[in-house]
């Protein structure tokens, strides 16, 4: 049987993007074919090879060239593709070919704090400004817009009284690393 093959998009240092490699390395169904960011001193780059998973590094401009986006999940043979971490606008025609099939995480409830900007501590700062009760995590499909793709999943956290942003992102942390994997293959494995 073959497996269905992911690439995990990441910019940074890729802490969702190792839990995801790490998660379906063994996994009798689905594996992470490649990682490729738009960062060549990207250190998730250096953890997907000591993984022998295959890396792809694009510049800005490559990043938002469709057709090369296109080409290069054709020759990794990539059914579905993951967003980890990855600050780059995917491009509407990209989006149309994987439609449903690219995969974003994003630090807090959409759609409240999302949108262009809106990213790590950012979100964080605005949720703590807010005086909001709970904040989460949001799984959800890419769409042409910053953060505004069909919702798969959300999980969320209580907020107490002395919250800080180092705090929230730990908090949001610790969401995207017991959920963002299981999401993913259980939203693989209901589509088969």
């Amino acid at each position: 049987m073959n497996k269905t093959r992911l690439a995990i998009f990441a910019s940074g240092t890729g802490s969702n993007a190792v839990n995801i490699m790490d998660y379906f390395q063994k996994h009798p169904a689905i594996e992470v074919a490649c990682v490729l960011s738009n960062r060549a001193n990207a250190p998730v780059l250096e953890k997907a090879k000591t993984r022998l998973i295959k890396t792809c590094v694009l510049s800005n401009e490559e990043a938002e060239n469709a057709s090369i986006l296109i080409n290069l999940t054709t020759q990794f043979e990539i059914d579905y593709v993951i967003l980890a971490g990855y600050l780059r606008l995917i491009p509407a025609e990209f989006i149309l070919k994987f439609n449903r099939k690219i995969f974003n995480i994003h630090p807090s409830l959409l759609p409240k704090y999302g949108g262009k900007g809106m990213f790590g501590d950012h979100v964080h700062r605005a949720v703590l400004q807010s005086d909001e009760k709970e904040t989460g995590i949001t799984i959800h499909y890419v769409d042409p817009a910053f953060d505004e793709g069909e919702i798969i999943d959300q999980f969320k956290c209580d907020l107490v009284e002395n919250e800080t942003v180092e705090s929230i992102r730990l908090k949001i942390n610790s969401l995207e690393l017991a959920h963002f994997p299981a999401v993913i293959e259980r939203t693989i494995l209901q589509k088969q």
